[in-house]
């Protein structure tokens, strides 16, 4: 007898979007844009909707794409072979350069495009300091934690949410934050864990505008962010991040809307107190602290039932915890 387990990103078949929907889905751009909830984003949307006038790979590499780190030699070029086993898309991987082009990053821009406006941005040197309430806080510079004895360095293949509804399937390059975490010791009064990322005006355009609480933070709790599937990523598509993409660290939270994966992190301080985060403080009836990726509860201005992949643009039925609620829904009981 055959028997088949069901994994995360199976839904059944009752669940699965019809075709006369994602027909209706394939619209003129307002409407796509519209139907998604991200018209007032359609600015930043631009080349990769549109289909034409597209930047080639090599321009957004000689913009300043892509980072160089000083000693990965260890970790990079990652192998594909080095991949977790446990984690899966369930769905195909984007293209690379459809996640280099098309990414939220506001220190650099409002659009999409933020790969145009990175280039002075000097991700190396770089050092974080992990503080707060910790037996042993330190401060690490990138050989740093390549070097760690207690980092597990693997690829992992993450499904990833936003809160604007596209998605995408990417591998990322890193290690548990929990090993990280543990390594500093936290004290018994530790709850939640903060993060900030770096405040340099003249290298990140959109921060020079001070109408914003810049530098951009976010946070955990402590039990998140010791949760397996909390990850920090130096890498994406087995070589180190690409600037846009949150160069040289970020952290990738996959069963979260995608503003919680705070990029290019300078500082994690424990806490005994919920931390205020960026979105939260600017329009905390829209982004809340958790921002679970939740399909039943809305957006006030559109719909989280549905997703459209970065790229293909297809359409899927969006899942709670993105799907991973195997490994996370014992975090928030009912």
């Amino acid at each position: 007898m055959n028997f088949f387990a069901r994994r995360p990103w199976d839904l059944p078949q009752r669940q699965h979007t019809p075709e006369a929907v994602y027909a209706d889905r394939k619209l003129h751009r307002r409407e796509f844009l519209e139907t998604t909830g991200i018209s007032g984003l359609a600015a930043g949307l631009g080349l990769s909707l549109a289909g034409c006038g597209r930047a080639s790979k090599e321009e957004v590499q000689s913009a300043g794409g892509v980072q160089t780190v000083s000693k990965p030699d260890k970790i990079y070029p990652a192998q594909r072979e080095n991949r977790n086993p446990k984690f899966e898309y369930g769905r195909t991987e984007s293209v690379e350069q459809d996640t280099a082009e098309f990414t939220n990053f506001y220190e650099f821009a409002a659009s999409k495009s933020s790969w145009r406006y990175v280039g002075k941005f000097q991700p190396d040197p770089w050092k974080v300091e992990i503080t707060g309430l910790c037996s042993k806080p330190m401060t690490l510079d990138m050989d740093d934690f390549y070097q760690h004895p207690g980092l597990k360095w693997e690829s992992r293949d993450y499904r990833h949410r936003c809160v604007e509804t596209w998605a995408m399937c990417v591998p990322w390059t890193g290690f548990a934050l929990r090993d990280l975490i543990r390594a500093v010791e936290p004290t018994a009064s530790a709850k939640y864990v903060k993060f900030v990322t770096f405040d340099k005006p003249h290298e990140a355009p959109h921060m020079e505008a001070r109408t914003f609480p810049w530098p951009y933070t976010e946070g955990l709790t402590l039990a998140e962010a010791t949760n397996e599937l909390a990850f920090v990523a130096t890498g994406l598509y087995g070589h180190p991040l690409p600037k846009q993409n949150g160069a040289p660290i970020r952290i990738v939270l996959p069963w979260k809307y995608g503003f919680k994966s705070i990029k290019s992190i300078v500082r994690i301080e424990l806490t005994d107190t919920a931390p205020p985060t960026f979105w939260n403080t600017i329009n905390s009836a829209e982004y809340d602290f958790e921002a679970n990726v939740n399909p039943e509860v809305p957006h006030p201005r559109w719909s989280q039932r549905t997703e459209w992949m970065l790229g293909s643009r297809e359409v899927f039925n969006t899942v709670r915890y993105n799907g991973y609620g195997d490994w996370v829904g014992k975090l928030y009981p009912a």
